[in-house]
């Protein structure tokens, strides 16, 4: 579950990452910090999921 879950995580930062760069190309402040927050987002599950296995 764990390796499913930081796939996951991994793959919603890039597309965050992927739409900040087309806000960035097009001028579209909005696509920036919505890709902003995408990438926060997968970034603190991600950090959960470090966590939880530090205590394993």
């Amino acid at each position: 579950m764990g390796t499913d879950d930081k796939a996951q995580n991994k793959a919603e930062e890039l597309v965050g990452k992927a739409k900040e760069k087309v806000g960035e190309a097009t001028n579209d402040r909005e696509m920036q910090a919505e890709g902003k927050a995408e990438r926060s987002k997968a970034n603190l599950k991600q950090a959960g999921e470090n966590v939880k296995d530090a205590f394993r």
